[in-house]
C-alpha cells in the first residue's frame, strides 16, 4: 500500500511570528473522521482533532521558518522552507507527497500540489490542522512574552486591532520587518 503524506502551512498573511508547517501521515486502518480545513474548524475542534491526528496517524511533524528568514527570503520561500524542514522530521518515508496550493517544497520525494487540497484531502486536512493549532499555541506564547499586543486575539494577521497595538505599543523582534505594516512604522 502506497505511503502517502499531506503538507500545509498557516501563517503566511500573518505580520508576527514564524510561518509553521506540518505534514502527516494517516493510518488508512484507523480514519479520523470529520477532517477538513482548519479554517472551518472551532478552537475547540482544531485542539480535539490535533490530539487525535497526534494519536492516530503514523507519522507526523511540524517546521518552521523564523521572522528573520521570512524577511531575508520572502514568505513564499520561507513557507517552502518550513514545509521542507517539517517533511525531514518524519519517521517514516512516504512514497507520495500532497502540499497544499500550487508551490511545492524541495524534498526528495514526488508528489503533487493540489488547490484546496485542506478541504479535499485527508492527510492535507490533517497538516492544516496541526500546523494551525502549533501557531496559535505561539500566538499565545507571545502573547505572554510580549504584554498588551494581544497576540492572542489576532493571531498575528494584521488585523485593526494588531494595527492599533503596533502604533502605540511599536514593533517587536518578532515581527517581520518586510512586511509593509511593519516596514511603514521603521521609515
Amino acid at each position: 500500500m502506497q505511503i502517502v503524506a499531506g503538507i500545509d502551512e498557516v501563517g503566511r498573511g500573518c505580520i508576527v511570528g514564524a510561518v509553521i508547517a506540518a505534514v502527516v501521515i494517516l493510518d488508512p486502518e484507523n480514519p479520523i473522521a470529520g477532517l477538513t480545513d482548519s479554517k472551518k474548524l472551532t478552537d475547540k475542534r482544531r485542539q480535539l482533532f490535533a490530539r487525535l491526528i497526534k494519536e492516530n496517524a503514523k507519522s507526523w511533524a511540524i517546521g518552521r521558518a523564523e521572522p528573520s528568514e521570512i524577511d531575508r527570503v520572502n514568505i513564499l520561500q520561507a513557507s517552502l522552507l518550513a514545509m521542507k524542514r517539517a517533511y525531514t522530521f518524519l519517521n517514516i518515508t512516504p512514497d507520495w507527497v500532497q502540499v497544499d496550493g500550487t508551490f511545492y517544497p524541495d524534498i526528495p520525494c514526488l508528489g503533487e500540489t493540489i488547490i484546496q487540497g485542506d478541504l479535499k484531502i485527508a492527510e492535507i486536512s490533517a497538516a492544516s490542522i496541526l500546523a494551525k493549532v502549533a501557531r496559535d499555541d505561539e500566538m499565545s506564547t507571545l502573547d505572554a512574552l510580549y504584554p498588551g499586543y494581544e497576540f492572542s486575539k489576532h493571531k498575528g494577521y494584521p488585523t485593526k486591532l494588531h494595527l492599533e497595538k503596533l502604533h502605540s505599543l511599536g514593533v517587536t523582534e518578532q515581527h517581520r520587518k518586510s512586511f509593509s505594516p511593519i516596514k511603514k512604522l521603521l521609515v
